[in-house]
C-alpha cells in the first residue's frame, strides 16, 4: 500500500476477494493484517459520509497538530497521532470464508486505513482452511 495522502481510507475488498479467488478456498479464515503501526484494517460501510465522520472523530480524539503536545514526538517523529488512531481502529480483521466467499454482512466492506502515509507499507492476507 502507498497512499498519495498523510491519512487514508482504501476499500481492499476486491483485493482480498481475488485473493481468496486465486487460493481456491472454500471454507475457513480470512485474516488480513496491517503490517505497520500508524495503519489499520477494519470493516465498515463504504459511504462518503462516514469516512468524513471518521476523519473528523479520530482527529478530535488524537488531534495532529500541534505535535509537541505527544511525547512520541520527542524522538523526532511527528507522527503519534497515527499510532493513538490505529489503536482506535484496529490492527486486523478476521472474515469467515463460507462457500468460497467472504461472510461479509449487507453493506460491509474491508478497509485499509492509513494516518501517516506517503511511503509504502504492506497489507497481510491470510487465508486458512479447506
Amino acid at each position: 500500500m502507498e497512499t498519495k495522502t498523510r491519512r487514508a481510507f482504501v476499500n481492499i475488498t476486491p483485493d482480498v476477494r481475488a485473493a481468496l479467488a486465486k487460493s481456491g478456498l472454500r471454507e475457513g479464515l480470512c485474516l488480513v493484517n496491517a503490517m505497520h503501526i500508524t495503519a489499520s484494517v477494519f470493516v465498515n460501510d463504504d459511504e462518503r459520509g462516514l469516512h468524513a465522520d471518521f476523519e473528523r472523530w479520530l482527529e478530535e480524539l488524537a488531534p495532529h497538530a500541534p505535535t509537541t503536545q505527544w511525547r512520541h514526538n520527542d524522538t523526532g517523529e511527528d507522527n503519534a497521532d497515527g499510532h493513538l488512531k490505529r489503536q482506535i481502529m484496529g490492527r486486523e480483521v478476521v472474515v469467515a470464508i463460507t462457500k468460497g466467499e467472504l461472510d461479509l454482512g449487507p453493506w460491509e466492506q474491508i478497509f485499509y486505513g492509513e494516518f501517516d502515509g506517503l511511503r509504502k507499507k504492506r497489507v497481510l492476507i491470510k487465508l486458512i482452511g479447506e
